[in-house]
């Protein structure tokens, strides 16, 4: 499903737009940037609560679809330029992550 179609569907803000038609092929909810660089795949919808610049990075590293930040959470301007540099797509989403992830999941897996 395309990101663009999921943003709609969940009420997904796009606070980067780099490449909103991005396939997402799963989703991966973490915090910690060490786990999601051991364990996201490419492709992943990443839900987090970090917002500085370190997540642009990894989001890069793992090919993610895009960042999703929960609760509404934003990210300092620095993060938003960085993302547009770095062709990272980010998100805000009004539902924390556990509400995010479980509608993700029932989008990409009825």
């Amino acid at each position: 499903m395309r990101l663009r179609e999921i943003a709609e569907k969940l009420g997904l803000e796009f606070l980067v737009a780099t490449d909103p038609e991005a396939e997402v092929r799963g989703g991966y909810v973490s915090d910690l940037l060490s786990d999601v660089l051991a364990h996201a795949q490419a492709g992943d919808l990443w839900i987090t609560h970090q917002r500085h610049l370190n997540v642009v990075a990894v989001g890069k590293l793992r090919a993610v679809s895009g960042v999703v930040f929960a609760r509404g959470l934003r990210p300092g301007p620095e993060t938003l330029r960085r993302a547009e540099e770095e062709g990272v797509n980010l998100l805000v989403s009004p539902s924390d992550a556990f509400e995010t992830a479980g509608r993700l999941h029932r989008l990409l897996f009825p």
